[in-house]
Parts: C-alpha cells; sequence; structure tokens
C-alpha cells in the first residue's frame, strides 16, 4: 500500500530498467509520471503522465519534480566493455558526464520541488577489485579497478552528493548498488549491449562462429530486471536513509556459463563458441553480499539465470519492433 495513490516519477521511464519501474509502480496503484524526450513511451500508454522534457536542462528537471512525492531515478548513459575501452565512437567521458550532471541536477530539482523520497540506482563500479561476494562497506576500502577507474569514481562521487543532499534537506534518499542487469527492454544494439544481449543477438542470428569476448572465465552476479525492481522499491520503502544496499541475485556465473545456457535455449547445441582473449572485457570476478538486502529489506530474488535468460531470450524474439531486428 506504500505507493497507491502516491505521485512517482520514473527518470528513464522510457527506457530498459524504467520501464520495468513503470509497470510494476502501476501495479502498485501509484500514479505514474515519466518525461520524455527521444524515445516513446513502451508501457502504461494512457495509465502514465509523460511530460516533455530534456533532463540535461535544469529548469526541466526542476518542472518534472513538481507535485511528485517519489522519484526513481533510472535515467543515465551505459557503458559496456567496447565503450568502456574506447573501441567504439562514442567518447567514455560523454556517458560520465551524462550521469553525472543529470544526476545531480535532478537532486537539487527534488530538493527544491520538495520531494519526499528519492531512489538511486547505483552502481557495483565503485567497489575495489576482489575476489569474493563484496560487501557495502567495502567500497571506500581501495580505488575502483582500473577499468572502471573514471566510471567508477563518478558513481562514488554521487553517492556522496546524495549524502549532503540527504543531511541538508529533508529529502530522503535510497542508495542502491545493482550488479549485471539484464532482462526485456534491454538494449540489443550491437555497439552498445552489455554482455547478455550482445549474445542473445548472436545465438538468434545462427551467427558462426559464435565469437565471445573474452576467455569466457569472467564471473558474473547476473541480476534479471525485476528482481532489481523488487530490491529498489523495497529500499525505497523501508530504508531511505542514503545506506547503500547491494541488489543482486546471490550467485556467480561465468560467461561461459551463459553461452552455454543460451546455446541450449536457441536449439544450437552442437555449436563450438570461439573464447577470443583479445577482444575487450571488463573485469575477471564481481559478485555482491546482498545478505544486507536480506536482513533489512526482506530482498528475496527469484528469477534464477536459466529462466531469466529464457524470457529474455523469447521477448527478444517477440518484440522486433525494440529490439532493432525489424526491418533488417
Amino acid at each position: 500500500m506504500f505507493y497507491q495513490g502516491r505521485t512517482v516519477l520514473v527518470t528513464g521511464g522510457t527506457g530498459f530498467v524504467g520501464t520495468h519501474f513503470v509497470e510494476e509502480l502501476l501495479r502498485r496503484g501509484a500514479r505514474v509520471r515519466v518525461p520524455v524526450h527521444h524515445r516513446p513511451l513502451r508501457v502504461g500508454v494512457g495509465e502514465v503522465e509523460t511530460v516533455e522534457a530534456d533532463l540535461t536542462l535544469p529548469a526541466d528537471c526542476v518542472r518534472v519534480c513538481q507535485g511528485v512525492d517519489y522519484i526513481v531515478h533510472a535515467a543515465g548513459g551505459v557503458a559496456p566493455a567496447a565503450v568502456t575501452n574506447a573501441l567504439t565512437p562514442v567518447n567514455p567521458l560523454s556517458i560520465i558526464n551524462l550521469n553525472l550532471n543529470v544526476s545531480m541536477q535532478m537532486l537539487e530539482a527534488a530538493w527544491s520541488a520538495g520531494v519526499g523520497r528519492f531512489l538511486i540506482l547505483g552502481s557495483t563500479t565503485v567497489y575495489p577489485p576482489v575476489t569474493h561476494a563484496v560487501r557495502e562497506e567495502e567500497a571506500w576500502s581501495a580505488a575502483p579497478h582500473p577499468v572502471y577507474f573514471a566510471y567508477g569514481w563518478m558513481r562514488r562521487c554521487l553517492e556522496r552528493m546524495a549524502e549532503f543532499v540527504a543531511m541538508k534537506s529533508k529529502l530522503q534518499i535510497a542508495m542502491t548498488r545493482p550488479s549485471a542487469v539484464y532482462g526485456p527492454h534491454d538494449d540489443f544494439d550491437a555497439l552498445k549491449s552489455h554482455v547478455i544481449p550482445a549474445l542473445i543477438r548472436k545465438a538468434v542470428a545462427r551467427m558462426e562462429p559464435f565469437e565471445v569476448w573474452g576467455d569466457g572465465s569472467e564471473v558474473r552476479d547476473f541480476l534479471y530486471v525485476t528482481d532489481l525492481v523488487q530490491g529498489g522499491l523495497l529500499a525505497l520503502e523501508k530504508y531511505a536513509t542514503c545506506e547503500p544496499f547491494n541488489l543482486g541475485s546471490g550467485t556467480g556465473n561465468s560467461i561461459a556459463d551463459v553461452v552455454r545456457i543460451l546455446l541450449r535455449l536457441t536449439g544450437r547445441q552442437d555449436a563450438q563458441p570461439v573464447f577470443d582473449a583479445t577482444k575487450p572485457t571488463t573485469i575477471p570476478f564481481r559478485m555482491v553480499d546482498i545478505s544486507k538486502a536480506r536482513t533489512l529489506l526482506g530482498y528475496d530474488p527469484k528469477v534464477s539465470l536459466e529462466a531469466g535468460l529464457a524470457m529474455t531470450l523469447q521477448w527478444f524474439l517477440d518484440n522486433p519492433r525494440w529490439t532493432g531486428v525489424e526491418g533488417r
């Protein structure tokens, strides 16, 4: 009942993660508002209040915050391995600048507009390199991994700025650090996608050879997007105290595991993946300890990697309009 009848602004509500927050908030009876700029609304058409706004402009940030009870801040750019390693025309600094400026402007606008609560969807790039399931308190024990040097420090900066806002204003801030999120509505663009959508696209296209960047041993805590939404909304409701919570699946899987499952799901068990260790990847190991979220929030991720991959694959097959396959 916490969200029933409340006006909730979902920034990035036309994108991957934001779309799922919109769907769940509507199910919970919230009045949902979404800023719309370049992309159309994907879900809730006719139910969601849309506002034409460019969140790189401070005045638009202030305008969309008026009369809002809570904010789910899901807007921002993402940086897959090819971008992080400067192998695409996208300048990595442009993504860092976008995230920093939009997030700072939204925090300022929320403070000025008297918004009650604000959910930050942070990043595990704040953590130093470790080979165990990392705990929240380890974020400041050393510098971020060199691969994430700029992005990780930007995320750390945003967390500190959020703490400042929480100290100086009445805005209550919930802070999460999701692991590697995937699921329906993800970005399947060949140049911008993360590992799971990239592998799904290759598997469906029956690419031969089936090339995989890296040697396959890289371990990630893959988090299905609805489990992220569950954890984020729990944090906003129960622990908006600017204290970070890891959100993950509670398990680690290698890229080779993902490849094996996807080849089976697409009927390509006989395919021989070619792992190319010369191609860019990010870090060799990243898992998060979710015991704090389990204990304090009641967080309980539901979707296994195999089930999540099957649902994401089916969505990709069923939605050529959104995946970029239509018309090719």
